[in-house]
């Protein structure tokens, strides 16, 4: 019995992808990839009233922000994006952002902890579906010597969405209340969603058998025998680590240490996260393709590098004494730490065959994220409290520069994966 062909998506004419086509499927997938962190970072600008009004620890507010996104996220992560490889990709993400879209409208309407941790939950769910099959659409759409830089184009969404979620959710948040800012940005995807499933389609795949089907045993078969990917992914998990945490945190240590507002907040961290996180992912994704024609292992050590500058710098600029000598000094590290996302993602597209691209994305995504999401904030938090009868306001400040060890850990970690990652690389025509 042979398993039905996955389904193409409705949309405009059909044949082989144009470079025109590539380009519309890139972009309608940074789009719904901006609504994925412009969800998550919402929260982040919004943490003073929601701890204010639901009576929330740094700890608590922690768990909401990571643990409670993270728990569903990572472990349906590989089982949605094995889905997707065995039918539409591009379905898998449509439903995805309804999902995720419609629960952080439901965050508006959160009286307490454990309503809003559910919601974050449901958040979580939905976000799950959508990255691992986003990256195998995109490994489809664009030929190997160009993907980096599409998937870095595509990484795109993570500072856009980020700035967007500062800026949207301190304005609404200001103007209206926080309630609304949640409700306003979950509504919006959902609007987008149906227009996504109708101009992006997958690339035809050939029909398979059940019988010759690559199960998911497989894949993870084919991935536990190489080291670049154990390396890859516990390397980025620390790096996110820092990354989540300061993601939830940084504007709450803006409020406490330099009395920022809620727009004042929104607009320096926007500013900063557009600009740096803009360039740092476009960098990545050109440097990696240009230096990685000659040396795959390039893709891991440019990470490396850019890890073992963003601590130092990100110590800095949060221990500044006031914001104007802040920004500078953190416009780098905000650069830095995300210019792995390109190559990193590109090289863990190229330990397997293309058949199992999305699965293994969403296992290395499995990792990244349940350490990255689901430690780092509440570790961040947590070491805030602690720190409070010490630091006073200043704990927060003083509990992110702690954690920031984790990038030079991340950095070792990584740079142990170039000579791996040479032999582990599979080449397109394999």
């Amino acid at each position: 019995m042979t398993a039905a062909p996955a389904p193409p998506s409705p949309g405009p004419s059909s044949g082989p992808a144009s470079p025109a086509r590539a380009r519309l499927v890139l972009a309608m997938l940074l789009v719904v990839y901006t609504f994925n962190f412009l969800d998550r970072q919402i929260l982040s600008i919004l943490a003073t009233p929601i701890k204010a009004d639901l009576h929330l620890s740094d700890a608590q507010f922690g768990a909401v922000g990571g643990l409670a996104f993270a728990i569903l996220y990572s472990v349906l992560g590989v089982p949605l994006a094995f889905l997707a490889d065995r039918t539409s990709r591009s379905g898998v993400v449509m439903w995805s952002l309804i999902v995720w879209s419609g629960f952080t409208a439901l965050c508006g309407t959160a009286t307490g902890y454990w309503q809003l941790f559910f919601y974050r939950l449901g958040v979580g769910v939905g976000e799950a579906g959508g990255v691992a099959p986003s990256y195998a659409l995109i490994s489809d759409y664009f030929p190997p010597e160009r993907r980096a830089r599409a998937l870095a184009v595509y990484s795109l969404g993570i500072p856009i969405g980020l700035a967007g979620g500062v800026l949207l959710g301190g304005y609404i948040a200001a103007l209206v209340n926080w309630q609304t800012a949640f409700i306003a940005v979950g509504v919006a995807g959902i609007v987008i969603a149906p227009l996504f499933r109708w101009l992006v389609r997958d690339v035809p795949r050939p029909v398979v058998s059940a019988q010759d089907a690559v199960p998911v045993s497989a894949v993870f078969g084919v991935l536990a025998r190489k080291p670049a990917f154990w390396l890859l992914a516990f390397g980025a998990s620390f790096s996110s680590l820092c990354g989540y945490g300061l993601a939830l945190w940084a504007p709450s240590v803006l409020i406490r240490s330099f009395h920022f507002s809620l727009i004042e907040t929104g607009q320096f961290m926007g500013s900063l996260l557009l600009i740096g996180g803009v360039g740092g992912v476009f960098a990545g994704g050109w440097l990696a393709d240009r230096l990685g024609r000659s040396d795959r292992g390039w893709y891991a050590r440019l990470p490396a590098i850019a890890w073992a500058i963003t601590a130092p710098m990100y110590a800095l600029g949060l221990l500044a004494p006031n914001p104007w000598v802040a920004w500078p000094l953190l416009l780098i590290p905000n650069a830095l730490n995300i210019l792995w996302l390109g190559p990193v993602a590109t090289a863990v597209q190229h330990l397997v065959p293309p058949p199992m691209r999305a699965t293994a994305s969403g296992s290395f995504l499995f990792i990244n994220n349940l350490i990255g999401l689901g430690v780092g904030p509440i570790l961040m938090g947590g070491l805030s409290d602690h720190l409070k009868a010490t630091s006073g306001v200043e704990s927060l400040r003083y509990a992110a520069v702690g954690c920031l060890g984790f990038y030079v850990l991340a950095a070792a970690i990584v740079l142990f994966a170039v000579p791996s990652l040479r032999r582990d690389w599979v080449d397109e025509r394999a």
